[in-house]
């Protein structure tokens, strides 16, 4: 018997250019609904509108995120992601705290 234990995705926070269409609450809509991508939420906010494209910030949230899904889907919606902000995984969600060095 193996006692490996399963890590999971919980949260990540990408960070992504993209054009106006879709807007960003067909594109929250087309996130949570990804089957198997395991989403139970999103928060999209905007962080630059260009002419031709938005800048935004991505916040995905699950008990077990198919990064690799989410990804394809964002590429086939014409969202280039510039960086993975944050990524956080195991049973217990463990938040950024500041330093004096900050």
């Amino acid at each position: 018997m193996s006692s490996e234990k399963h890590i999971y995705l919980t949260r990540l926070i990408l960070d992504i250019l993209k054009p106006h269409e879709p807007s960003i609450d067909m594109l929250a809509i087309e996130l949570v609904k990804l089957e198997g991508a395991n989403v139970d939420g999103v928060n999209i906010t905007l962080v630059e509108n260009d002419r031709r494209t938005q800048t935004v910030k991505i916040v995905i949230e699950g008990k077990s995120l198919n990064y690799p899904l989410i990804k394809r889907k964002l590429e086939s919606l014409n969202c280039a992601i510039h960086s993975l902000d944050q990524v956080v995984c195991g049973s217990h969600s463990v938040e950024f705290i500041s330093t004096p060095q900050d």
